[in-house]
Formats: C-alpha cells, sequence, structure tokens
C-alpha cells in the first residue's frame, strides 16, 4: 500500500540537572560550590533521504523520543549531551502541526534537514550561583524540559505537470508512452492507485517532471472515492494537463466531465484551480464521425476561455509530440521557482507559552519570579542577544507577569530576581 500521509508523535530529549556540590579537599575547610552542568537534550531533526518514495515506516511506528541529557556532576563535571534522533523522510514531505494543521517544514527543495524541536538546554550547576553576598549557593538550575508534539507527514509529490481527469480516460497510458514510468494498465476505474511519475526527456533540455493523479472523480473534494487521498499531490504543480475521453468511450459527455473536475479541483483549492490547463482531447482512434464532431465542440467550448485543446490518441501516439512541446512552452512562461510551503508554526515560540504556574512576591526589598513557565522561558532565551531580549520583554508582558509586578507594587529601579537573572524594573 503506498503511504503518503501519517500521524505521529515527537519527544526532544530533556536537558540534564545542574548538579549541587561543594569541594571537599584536605586542608580546603571552606571549599567553594563545584556543581556541573547538565548536558542537553537530543534534537528531533528530520532529514531527507533520496531512497525513500513513501511515509510506509511511519504506519507500524507512532512515537519517536530523542534521549535525555546526563545531569551534572560534582567537581564541575558537565553532563555528557544527548544524541539527537533523525527520523529520514521522502523528499516533497510537509510536516504539520497535528492540531492546526500549520506547516512545520517542507522537506523539498534546499530544505534537506531541519531540526523541529530542540532538546531541553542542560541546567546550570550551582557554581554558577555564587555571589559576593551568597557565597555557599544550595541551588542549581534544573534540565529545561522535553518538548512534545504531534505533527502529521503528508507527501505531496514534486512534479512540474500534473495529469488529471476521471478514471480510465488513458491518463495511465499516455504516462507510459510519454515518460520512463511504467504504471500497470487495465480496463476498470480507479486502475492506478499511486500517484505515478515520470520524466519527459525533450530535445534542447525541455524534459519536465509529469504526475499521474489517481482516482480522481466527481465529490473527490469532499472524500468521496479514492480523490480525496491524492489531490495533495497536485499542489506543487505548476501546469494541469487534463485528459478528458474525447470518444465518450463510457457514455459519459466529455465536456461536462471537464467543468466536473475542475469543479472539484476548485473546491479543493482555489489556487490549483487557477493554475495553466491544456486538455488532452484523448482516444481520437475510436472516434467515428456520424454526428457532431466531439473535437470542434471541446475547441468552440474552452479555447474562448484561454484553454487549448489537442486532440491526442494515447493508444496510437497521434498527436502527443504537438502537446508535450506546447506543454515545454507554457512551462517556460511560468514561474520557475519550485512551490514550496512556507513555514506556519514555530514550536519554539508556540510551546514556550504553555499554561505552566509562575509566582511573584517581595522578599527583602527584591521581587522574586519563579516557576516552572520561567525556567523553561530562561533555559531556551538568549538574552544576549538583541533578539533574545525582545522576545524577553514579549514574554514578560503576554504572560501576565508585568502586571503582576505591578500588582505587587513594584517601583522604578526595585530589583527583579528570576533564579539566575537579576535585573532592576523600569517601564
Amino acid at each position: 500500500m503506498f503511504a503518503d500521509r501519517a500521524k505521529i508523535l515527537i519527544r526532544s530529549g530533556k536537558g540534564g540537572d545542574g548538579h549541587v556540590s561543594f569541594r571537599r579537599e584536605l586542608y580546603v575547610p571552606n571549599g567553594g560550590p563545584d556543581g556541573g552542568d547538565g548536558g542537553r537534550g537530543g534534537d528531533v531533526i528530520f532529514e531527507v533521504d533520496e531512497g525513500l518514495n513513501t511515509l510506509q515506516d511511519y504506519r507500524h511506528k507512532r512515537k519517536y523520543a530523542a534521549r535525555d541529557g546526563e545531569a551534572g556532576g560534582k567537581r564541575r563535571c558537565h553532563g555528557a549531551d544527548a544524541e539527537d534522533i533523525i527520523l529520514k523522510v521522502p523528499e516533497g514531505t510537509v510536516v504539520k502541526e497535528a492540531e492546526s494543521g500549520k506547516v512545520i517544514a517542507d522537506m523539498s527543495g534546499d530544505n534537506r534537514r531541519q531540526i523541529i524541536l530542540k532538546g531541553g538546554r542542560g541546567g546550570l550547576g550551582n557554581q554558577h550561583y555564587a555571589t559576593a553576598t551568597m557565597q555557599v549557593p544550595k541551588y542549581a538550575q534544573p534540565g529545561q524540559p522535553s518538548r512534545e508534539l504531534w505533527v502529521t507527514l503528508e507527501l505531496k509529490v514534486i512534479a512540474d505537470v500534473g495529469l488529471v481527469g476521471f478514471p480510465n480516460v488513458g491518463k495511465s497510458t499516455f504516462l507510459s508512452r510519454v515518460t520512463n514510468a511504467r504504471p500497470k494498465i487495465a480496463n476498470y476505474h480507479f486502475t492506478t492507485l499511486n500517484p505515478n511519475l515520470g520524466v519527459v526527456d525533450l530535445p534542447d533540455g525541455k524534459g519536465f517532471v509529469i504526475a499521474d493523479i489517481p482516482g480522481l472523480i466527481e465529490g473527490a473534494s469532499e472524500g468521496v472515492g479514492l480523490g480525496h487521498e491524492f489531490l495533495r499531490h497536485i499542489e506543487r504543480t505548476k501546469l494541469m494537463i487534463h485528459i478528458v475521453d474525447a470518444a465518450g468511450t463510457e457514455g459519459r459527455d466529455p465536456v461536462e466531465d471537464i467543468y466536473k473536475i475542475n469543479a472539484e479541483l476548485e473546491a479543493y483549492n482555489p489556487d490549483i484551480a487557477g493554475r495553466p490547463q491544456i486538455i488532452a482531447a484523448n482516444k481520437i482512434d475510436v472516434i467515428f464521425q456520424d454526428g457532431e464532431d466531439p473535437i470542434a465542440r471541446l475547441k468552440a467550448e474552452f479555447e474562448p476561455k484561454g484553454i487549448p485543446i489537442y486532440p491526442i490518441s494515447g493508444a496510437t501516439g497521434a498527436g502527443i509530440r504537438e502537446l508535450l512541446y506546447a506543454v515545454a512552452e507554457k512551462l517556460k512562461e511560468t514561474d520557475q521557482a519550485p512551490v514550496v510551503f512556507a513555514q506556519e508554526y514555530f514550536p519554539e515560540e508556540e510551546l514556550i507559552y504553555e499554561n505552566l504556574p509562575y509566582t511573584v512576591k517581595p522578599e527583602d526589598g527584591v521581587y522574586v519570579v519563579e516557576g516552572p513557565k520561567i525556567e523553561k522561558m530562561l533555559g531556551y532565551t538568549n538574552l544576549d542577544s538583541e533578539k533574545g531580549f525582545a522576545f524577553f520583554q514579549k514574554f514578560l508582558k503576554d504572560t501576565g507577569i508585568l502586571e503582576e509586578l505591578e500588582a505587587a507594587g513594584i517601583q522604578e529601579g526595585d530589583t527583579v530576581r528570576m533564579y539566575g537573572l537579576q535585573f532592576d524594573y523600569y517601564k
């Protein structure tokens, strides 16, 4: 079974805890703090593997977790960093946050490797908290917690041209004739259960990649038949070849077929429906001139709308050369940049605002802010950078900590302490 969709749970590694210890050496009666830092937790990384073409492996295993970092030790020993977990996926895989459906990463184009969840940073040992007024710190920073996220993986094939049309209109036969693809072909509906890719080689380097999108029928965008399972595969295509049975061998009207399929594309994604389209009027070898000319009718209906008609026969090869050159010329006019889906969900920012408790209380003239939310934010934020400091200020405002401080009576110039961080408050 071709697997182009999967849902998995990913988890980064927890950072190792910092250590609390003090030097215990002969002739050193008042040894200072020497607790070591914890190691970094493992990242969750997605990487493109050229040898894969399905998501089958992710149908059997649903949970993937990186290892936790090692705790720090005495004598300033640093805990070992954990190994990252690398998840291999085929090119074209889009990673989405499961609940919202927002894109986290598109593993295509230049993006061959991306960190999706960062491991927790190791906690600082108590050696870092010694000050002139606190020479025996008995506090060490815990390692930052792991992050957990349900994601969906969707494989959207990478092709320049998509073949669309009702089942049994000759898409697979056409693809096998013009490319190196060898799809299984038989005379019944839903013959093609997998998206078939092939490369069209034309002189002067005008080749392109073409994909046969299977199972598209009326109602596909609403989940009827198999079409909704495969519509995602035309989201990257720049142009559509709409193959229609011009001879009406199964009693269907070719003009109505085109309108029905285009309605499904519009319902699924209006952007796709608006892309350039060329109609391939197939099976001209079995058209019998005993009534209205179906090719003339198709041209009269669609060419005024800017959609060219090319009569072809997948069985005999008639008209296919002209069609392929027309497609190559049309592709030259389109945007050559690959279709890549932009990131919409940023785990680094989204997961830090989890509903974790915190407290704000005055102690000896210092306003102490504590809680797992604060520790988590400090562990993931580089306050030495301009961007990190701006994020820190936004965090204080968005989480209501500034309001809590003002409600507690803080004045400009008063001191705020958040674990190892201490600063003066100014509006």
